[in-house]
């Protein structure tokens, strides 16, 4: 548990009693364009600030991930999503917001059938699973406040829920904003405080293992590989192309994305060197995910420490009210707005019920499976590949293949990645251990596109 002073328990009453504020000014009607994209007209500002706020949400995976092995946090989790995010930009964007569409399955449906749309819409839903960020918030405010993981977890969903239900997208939107610029502030004046005490490079050198300060750590080049493969992600982040549907116009959807570019640089800059200092001054933490507030606690002071760890809040809470509404809108819209239910009601109606099923999906994962940096490997590595490449198809037709071939492009990468996933330790003395799930589901998707790519091919010939 950290202890606070009262200036600290102030800060941060203030940021949560202003977050709810904030969350509740929004109104929106009870329409699909106004409550689940801000009726498309969202300007440049707007875009960036909860682009870069929603983007950057795992703060304590970043912080468990940097204390297990230094600067290759930032390798694997900064420079390839920006530059998966810039081709996003140059590629996509444009096309995304001319399609006034809703989702990521929405678009495949379009292009490949309703069946490929229903499995893509299940797929995306695990893609933008707010578990990871429960887990976060959960663990957060178990330790600030000394309860139990699980009351934790239900107090984190509870508390980011509530607004979403009034005001939609517009709600996530303006917490967002306030969110980014609680979580610049609260890094950058609690590493320039631990700088000015205790030094900069030369202390970092003196007092972390060799490979904390390696680009690339001591790991094997296959799992750098799968984490680049996993930003391929960007493509397939239904938050993008969220953002991209509700943005202004098309210029603002593709620089919003490039600017927001240059703001997680800086954001990781700042996390990544805080994160060194954990490791630097705490070497023997038993569990990596609390090395941010457990630093908080024993090396800031008063004040610094109420505002450090409300940066933390809403660094995690930015993120996890969005995916959480996005999960939520992949369920009311891509699912059941979709089967054949007798009496039909509003898109609106079937998201708030997706906000109840999300929020309980989240809380058992988050429960299970309690590590971020494994959520996040494991989800990214089995759900990318059976989706990625049929969504660039979508938006560039000359890749797109039969609809019939893309059902099975899904159901089999999905599971030959899963059944590589629990049998590849049978190979633990050859090198087909070094394989992971992700470049085998990759290898797998590539092949089947490929001979759909042939036979349309062959029977556009003919």
């Amino acid at each position: 548990m950290i202890s606070f002073s009262n200036l600290d328990i102030i800060i941060i009453s203030i940021f949560f009693f202003l977050l709810m504020i904030i969350g509740f000014i929004p109104k929106s009607k009870n329409e699909s364009e106004s409550f689940l994209l801000s009726n498309r007209n969202v300007g440049l500002f707007l875009f960036i600030m909860t682009n870069v706020s929603t983007w950057y949400g795992g703060i304590l995976g970043v912080g468990e991930f940097t204390y297990r092995y230094g600067i290759l946090s930032w390798t694997t989790q900064g420079l390839p999503y920006y530059i998966f995010a810039l081709i996003f930009a140059l590629l996509f964007s444009s096309k995304i917001r001319s399609s006034n569409l809703f989702t990521i399955p929405e678009k495949i449906e379009s292009i490949y059938g309703k069946n490929v749309g229903i499995l893509s819409s299940i797929i995306v839903f695990i893609l933008v699973s707010p578990a990871p960020y429960l887990l976060m918030i959960g663990n957060l405010i178990s330790y600030v406040f000394n309860i139990k993981l699980i009351y934790g977890l239900i107090i984190g969903i509870i508390f980011t829920s509530t607004y979403l239900f009034k005001g939609g997208y517009k709600s996530d939107l303006y917490t967002d904003v306030f969110q980014f610029f609680v979580m610049f502030i609260g890094f950058g004046l609690s590493l320039y405080f631990i700088t000015n005490n205790y030094g900069g490079l030369t202390f970092l050198k003196s007092n972390l293992p060799s490979q904390h300060l390696s680009f690339t750590g001591n790991v094997s080049i296959t799992y750098l590989i799968v984490w680049f493969l996993i930003a391929i992600w960007t493509f397939a982040d239904p938050g993008f192309h969220q953002r991209c549907y509700a943005a202004k116009n098309n210029f603002v959807a593709k620089w919003g994305i490039i600017i927001s570019i240059f703001f997680w640089a800086l954001f990781d800059f700042l996390t990544t060197s805080t994160g060194l200092y954990a490791k630097a001054l705490i070497p023997n933490l038993e569990n990596p995910i609390l090395s941010f507030p457990i630093f908080a606690n024993q090396f800031l002071s008063s004040g610094i420490k109420g505002i450090f760890v409300a940066a933390m809040f809403a660094t995690i809470l930015s993120t996890l009210n969005s995916f959480l509404f996005l999960s939520a809108t992949t369920i009311g819209k891509d699912f059941f707005s979709k089967i054949n239910i007798k009496r039909k009601l509003s898109d609106v109606y079937y998201v708030k019920i997706g906000i109840i099923i999300s929020s309980f999906v989240a809380i058992l994962l988050s429960y299970f499976v309690q590590s971020v940096v494994d959520l996040w490997y494991l989800i990214g590595s089995i759900f990318i590949p059976p989706v990625i490449l049929l969504i660039i198809s979508s938006y560039f037709l000359k890749l797109k293949i039969n609809n019939t071939l893309a059902v099975f492009e899904i159901i089999f990468t999905i599971v030959l990645g899963i059944t590589w996933q629990f049998t590849r330790s049978l190979f633990q003395k050859s090198i087909f251990n070094e394989i992971e799930p992700m470049i085998v589901g990759l290898i797998i998707a590539v092949i089947i596109h490929s001979i759909g790519l042939l036979i349309q091919k062959k029977l556009s010939v003919k």
